[in-house]
C-alpha cells in the first residue's frame, strides 16, 4: 500500500478506472435527471436538499449544514434555498435574537415531493445501477468505494 501512496503519477490502470468512474457518474445522473424531467419534476438538487430536512430532527437544518450534508456549493445552495421556499417547500425560520441565523425548515408539500420524487429517483437507480450489477458486484462496488469515506 505504501508503494501507491508515495507515486507521484497514478498508473495508467488507476487513470482509465478513474476516467471510467467519472463518466460512469455522469452518465447515470445524467439519466436519473432525464427521468425526473421526463416525469414532471424537479432537477435531483431539490431531492438532495428535501431529502436532507426531511431525515433530520424536526425537519430543520442550518444552511451550511445542508451544504456539508449535498454536494451543492454554497453559492447555488442559496439559490436553491430560495426557489424551494417560493415554491412553498421549505421555509426559513430565524432562531437567534438578532435574526441572523436561521433554519430551513421543510413543509408538508416538501414531504410530499421528495416521497414523489423518490418514487421515480428509486425506479431509475435500479433500472440504471442495481439491475447492471449483481449481488457480488454491489458488495464488492461498496467495499472498494468505503475506502474513499
Amino acid at each position: 500500500m505504501s508503494e501507491k501512496t508515495n507515486r507521484a503519477t497514478p498508473s495508467d490502470a488507476v487513470i482509465d478506472a478513474w476516467i471510467g468512474l467519472m463518466r460512469a457518474q455522469q452518465r447515470l445522473l445524467g439519466q436519473i435527471e432525464a427521468d425526473l424531467k421526463q416525469a414532471g419534476l424537479p432537477a435531483l438538487g431539490w431531492y438532495d436538499v428535501l431529502w436532507e430536512l426531511v431525515r433530520s430532527p424536526q425537519g430543520k437544518l442550518r444552511p451550511f449544514e445542508i451544504e456539508e450534508r449535498t454536494l451543492l456549493a454554497q453559492y447555488n445552495l442559496s439559490r436553491l434555498i430560495d426557489r424551494l421556499e417560493k415554491a412553498g417547500l421549505v421555509q426559513r425560520q430565524s432562531f437567534d435574537q438578532d435574526g441572523r441565523g436561521q433554519w430551513v425548515v421543510v413543509t408538508e408539500e416538501g414531504r410530499a415531493l421528495q416521497k414523489r420524487m423518490w418514487k421515480v429517483y428509486a425506479r431509475a437507480i435500479e433500472e440504471n445501477f442495481g439491475a447492471k450489477l449483481s449481488e457480488v458486484d454491489v458488495a464488492t462496488l461498496t467495499s472498494l468505494l468505503s475506502r474513499f469515506s
